[in-house]
């Protein structure tokens, strides 16, 4: 249990969100409540949440979960809480080294990060993939929209340090293409951890494996997006 992770408790603890009960529970099992309302909300969706399944996959009382969080509206509260703030935290403490990189290692690192993280953070992953892609208004605007704004940001950032590197060609349209980029860039992202995305966008299969999918990203924003100086540069 990290210093972030606990921060964010007492936080929720002042807003309501958790009891004390909960705040005061060793840190492991705290853990275990939190990942077994990840999964449940993961499988069932955040909208079908019940405080019955995420007893079961604790291993606790129904009403303990009463006691941590006072009812089930509170207890998705919680959830939607600690998924945006642990995620939007974890983008902008990246942004400052990603911005300082060429704008394709940033580029690389942004996707390569962002899959690593969500591959070690898989409950938050699934959360938040369900909250993406279910439609749920009252969801996309708790969570995924503020996630949304930071990825882009992150990626506009990226951009506009390397425009001011002069590594960019002098007609691109910057808000447009951090959007284009963006978009890309999450599609690449989730076709790799969503099987069924991957159906639907055909990105990766035997033919096309992900070194080859990567390196013809990697020729693509090249060859659209650096100045003509820097791709004599990387062509040598």
């Amino acid at each position: 249990m990290d210093d972030e992770f606990v921060s964010i408790i007492y936080e929720l603890e002042k807003q309501g969100v958790v009891t004390r009960t909960f705040r005061r529970l060793d840190p492991e099992r705290q853990e275990v409540v939190v990942q077994a309302i990840l999964d449940e909300a993961a499988e069932v969706g955040p909208a079908d949440l019940s405080i019955k399944g995420v007893a079961n996959r604790a291993g606790v009382a129904v009403g303990s979960l009463y006691q941590y969080f006072g009812s089930r509206e509170r207890l998705l509260e919680f959830a939607m809480e600690l998924v945006v703030h642990s995620t939007v935290t974890m983008f902008r403490s990246y942004r400052p080294y990603l911005e300082a990189l060429p704008l394709v290692e940033g580029l690389q690192a942004y996707l390569e990060g962002g899959i690593e993280w969500t591959q070690q953070q898989l409950g938050f992953a699934r959360f938040f993939a369900r909250a993406a892609y279910q439609g749920d208004p009252a969801l996309s605007q708790r969570v995924v929209e503020p996630v949304a704004r930071e990825m882009r940001a992150m990626v506009d950032g990226m951009l506009q340090a390397a425009s001011a590197r002069g590594e960019i060609r002098s007609d691109a349209d910057l808000a447009a293409l951090g959007r284009v980029l963006n978009t890309l860039l999450i599609a690449t992202a989730d076709a790799q951890l969503i099987p069924w995305l991957n159906t639907y966008y055909q990105a990766l299969d035997e033919q096309v494996a992900l070194p080859r999918y990567n390196q013809a990203l990697t020729a693509l924003i090249k060859n659209g997006l650096l100045a003509p100086m820097l791709n004599q540069d990387a062509a040598q």
